[in-house]
């Protein structure tokens, strides 16, 4: 029914009155919560009851581990309230990144593949961009050099995989420059976005042109990252109004960041009123890495404990019981008693070397753990089946009793390296 209610609705939506227009949510379900007590009540024509209507710049899933409550939960207000909630597509709302990041892993732990497949047909028929008030453009990633006027956009088909070029791609994935409002040439110019892989860096001065070809006063967009939840860049001239503004509704992105959220609330008054609202986050119930069960989290761990419980009981044995001191030449090396010896000794080092082996195991999960926080790597490259395979490789290596080391000696599991996005 979700996805029925946005079909219907055109690539581009005007939205106007009083509307909050937030950023990225990023799958943290319970910031979300706090954004709607902060945004305040949602206006409902048919109750005839005051309040706000909410615009969502999209990236409503990945990263966090709440991604489908917070799909579900703002499906729902778009089924109650299909007049005061809209919700624009980001660039996370594809297959190709969800099955990279966390959510199509997430569907499939919590429901199962059909639900994840019913997500991907609704994103695409998400909105691509939204007018406020007609004076702001809004959009999740930016403009496209392949867009000159507003109404090429109507024209784009957004029921599809969003594509590694063209207007489409642009508006969901482009970024101001790194030097935006400090270029030293007014020439609109649009470059390579070697960080993304795709699509383009706009300049202030194309910005400018295209709001003021257009009839717009300012563009809104998402997609970034913010200390403090938002950013305003360099003002017009004409109007001394920002010509951009950055919104990212996150708060403590990935649980590190340590940054603020932040919406924008615009009240349609005579004179126009806006002001930025900005909160921190939430606590929120604790998730092991990429879903993960707690028996597999867990191997390492109670492997390396065991195997050191083992050694303990082993090293109770007497050197003289293990044989350790030097044969007499009058001594019989062959006899029962000496065999049992070499046996219980090669046993002992055996559970050492399995104790080594799991703790360079836990060590290295330990290691993953905090790459994943600094790279922001999720999905794929801490793959629970790896996790696995370390655990057996472990275990097949402490078969050195009847084995030859050269025979175990196996490589370590290949490990991806992807792209941050």
């Amino acid at each position: 029914m979700g996805r029925e209610i946005l079909a219907k609705e055109k690539n581009i939506i005007h939205v106007d009155g009083t509307v909050t227009v937030c950023g990225d949510i990023h799958g943290q379900f319970y910031d979300l919560l706090k954004l709607f007590s902060v945004g305040g009540p949602i206006e409902d024509a048919k109750t005839k009851t005051k309040g706000t209507k909410y615009l969502f710049l999209g990236d409503y899933v990945d990263r966090g581990n709440t991604s489908i409550e917070c799909v579900l939960y703002l499906w729902c207000f778009k089924i109650c309230y299909p007049d005061s909630i809209f919700l624009l597509r980001g660039n996370h709302e594809c297959r190709h990144l969800t099955e990279h990041f966390t959510f199509r892993q997430e569907c499939v732990v919590k429901y199962n593949e059909e639900v994840y497949n019913e997500c991907m047909n609704a994103f695409d028929a998400l909105p691509l961009v939204a007018i406020m008030n007609k004076k702001f453009f809004c959009v999740h990633g930016g403009i496209s050099p392949h867009i000159k006027k507003i109404d090429e956009i109507s024209k784009i088909n957004r029921f599809q995989e969003p594509e590694a070029d063209g207007p489409m791609c642009d508006l969901l994935w482009a970024d101001p420059l790194e030097t935006f409002g400090n270029e030293p040439s007014g020439q609109d110019r649009f470059e390579p976005n070697a960080a993304r892989g795709c699509s383009f860096f706009y300049s202030y001065a194309a910005v400018l042109k295209f709001l003021n070809e257009n009839g717009f006063m300012c563009m809104i967009r998402a997609h970034e990252a913010q200390d403090h939840g938002y950013k305003m860049y360099k003002s017009n001239p004409k109007n001394g109004f920002p010509v951009l503004i950055t919104l990212f509704s996150a708060p403590n992105y990935l649980d590190v960041y340590g940054n603020k959220a932040a919406i924008l609330k615009y009240e349609n008054t005579d004179k126009g009123s806006m002001n930025i609202r900005q909160f921190n986050s939430t606590p929120h119930p604790y998730w092991l890495p990429n879903f993960m069960d707690v028996f597999t989290w867990s191997l390492p761990f109670v492997g390396e404990k065991v195997t050191h419980m083992l050694v303990s009981l082993l090293n109770i044995c007497t050197k003289e019981e293990l044989g350790i001191e030097e044969l007499d030449d009058d001594e019989d090396p062959s006899t029962e008693k000496k065999k049992k010896k070499e046996v219980l000794r090669q046993k002992i080092k055996t559970i050492g070397k399995m104790a080594n082996q799991f703790v360079a195991i836990r060590e290295r999960q330990e290691i993953d753990l905090t790459l994943a926080h600094i790279t922001h790597a999720t999905g794929s490259e801490l793959d629970q089946s790896a996790l696995k395979e370390r655990v057996l490789f472990a275990i097949v290596s402490s078969k050195i009793i009847t084995d030859k080391p050269s025979e175990v000696n196996s490589p370590r599991p290949e490990r991806k390296r992807v792209r941050n996005f």
